[in-house]
């Protein structure tokens, strides 16, 4: 996934809009119209979320007869999440450092207090 693509993506994903429409399309593809209803913002403004998350890839929509459907596109969502695993490795072993010093430091106030 090259620099230009993760910002896009991250940019799409920084709005909270577009993140409860991936949340929808996450459980089943739903079409525009059943999308659009579950927000309280204009038709159009649903439409240009969809499209940001189309160009960067997160979802596809996909003509079933007369009706447009959205699906959420996994791999990207996976990309994202691969990009995000060295920090949150770096982050888990910081906290567990921080959890060891803090057990000893607890232990060792229990022993000075006899």
């Amino acid at each position: 996934m090259a620099l230009q693509a993760r910002r896009d993506v991250f940019q799409a994903i920084a709005d909270p809009t577009r993140r409860d429409i991936l949340n929808l399309i996450s459980k089943k593809s739903l079409n525009l119209n059943t999308i659009a209803e579950q927000f309280d913002v204009s038709r159009p403004a649903i439409s240009q979320h969809i499209k940001i998350l189309t160009e960067c890839g997160l979802i596809i929509i996909k003509d079933q007869g007369r009706e447009r459907y959205c699906e959420i596109q996994v791999k990207k969502l996976a990309e994202v999440a691969d990009w995000l695993e060295p920090f949150r490795k770096q982050w888990e072993h910081r906290f567990d450092k921080l959890d060891t010093l803090l057990v000893k430091m607890q232990s060792t106030k229990k022993h000075k207090k006899r």
